[in-house]
């Protein structure tokens, strides 16, 4: 088995493609990284990508875009696992994917580096086709503008700290938010929407577009604005608008937070896979 390293997203993608979109649910956040390095380059500068091949075909997949971790495929070969493991060079902060191939390509890089797998964070992923009926909240969805800069950096902020803990320190900083803000407001195929109910009261971003569908996520609300509905009537409105579209809406959830996982599945998102985040560190 071979591993070969590209620095063309489009290259990638093609060869990669009929692997990605055997499970185009599962692999949402990989094909929609790696469709944001083919149309945005600038929205991450450093990033690296990898093919396992055998006997002419694509079996394993991998994509980091730099510093984050690095994301993977499920591969057709378990062996294919350990041979990206064992063909990456340099340090690597974790690892996310599905269950099980975090798990078995983590074991693998404890093996050859010595380091620590840590998992840090349980998410499910969930795709929708079909908004279910629900009873909205006051209020309307409107598209965010750049006069709403100030407030979504702080959104994201607060997101970042609720979302990753101890790893929010990073992703929090002032620069990486406003950047993402930044980024989101550009992109003709991103963006940021807001739940006003008299002011704004919640907001959601959308992006990473795959083939056939497009991710939804952060999505935050206020503590003190929690528990009226919001997200949900803002989730539900932002999934009707963008299945006009397309045929899936992705979203993450939180497995620790049980609330947002039975609100997800009450719009119509079914569960596709749980996906684990896991840290490499010292032993």
């Amino acid at each position: 088995m071979e591993v070969r390293r590209l620095d063309d997203p489009v290259a990638f993608l093609e060869a990669a493609g009929p692997l990605l979109l055997a499970d185009e649910p599962r692999h949402n956040l990989l094909l929609g990284l790696a469709a944001t390095l083919r149309d945005q380059p600038s929205t991450y500068p450093e990033y690296a990508l990898w093919l396992a091949e055998e006997a002419g075909r694509t079996v394993g997949a991998a994509l980091r875009t730099l510093p984050h971790r690095l994301v993977l495929a499920r591969p057709l070969e378990e062996r294919a696992l350990e041979a990206l493991a064992g063909a990456l060079e340099g340090d690597l902060p974790g690892v996310v994917g599905g269950v099980p191939e975090a798990g078995t390509f983590a074991a693998a890089w404890s093996a050859r580096t010595g380091l620590r797998a840590r998992l840090t964070r349980r998410q499910g992923i969930y795709a929708l086709e079909q908004v279910l009926p629900l009873a909205p909240a006051p209020g309307r969805l409107r598209a965010a503008t750049p006069g709403d800069r100030p407030l979504l950096i702080d959104w994201f902020r607060a997101f970042a700290r609720e979302a990753h803990g101890e790893e929010a320190i990073e992703l929090a900083h002032p620069e990486a938010v406003a950047r993402a803000v930044d980024n989101r407001l550009a992109d003709a195929n991103a963006g940021l929407v807001l739940w006003e109910n008299g002011d704004a009261v919640s907001f959601a971003g959308f992006g990473g577009q795959t083939p056939n569908g497009i991710r939804i996520g952060p999505v935050y609300t206020p503590p003190a604005k929690r528990r009226r509905g919001y997200a949900s009537s803002l989730v539900a409105e932002l999934s009707r608008r963008l299945l006009a579209s397309r045929r899936f809406c992705f979203l993450y959830t939180d497995l620790a937070n049980p609330t947002a996982n039975k609100i997800y599945r009450q719009l119509g998102y079914e569960w596709v896979c749980q996906s684990a985040e896991l840290a490499f560190q010292p032993v």
